[in-house]
């Protein structure tokens, strides 16, 4: 399974709301049918938390930003 690095990507997390979970554990989805199927849209403040969503969904390639 592969990630495809892309140039941008919506954020479901605002920065503002990294303060109110010091845990690291928001994560947030946005599932919507679009002409081409459905589209899974995912945020988290751990990486790896939301990488292993959409494994479990079988999508293929994952398409990521790098952010910094």
């Amino acid at each position: 399974m592969g990630h495809r690095f892309v140039e941008n990507l919506p954020d479901l997390i605002q920065p503002e709301e990294y303060q109110d979970h010091p845990d690291g554990r928001l994560v947030r989805l946005r599932i919507r049918v679009t002409d081409e199927g459905v589209e899974v849209l995912g945020d988290a403040m751990r990486p790896e938390v939301i990488e292993r969503v959409l494994r479990s969904l079988g999508q293929d390639p994952i398409d990521q930003m790098l952010c910094g």
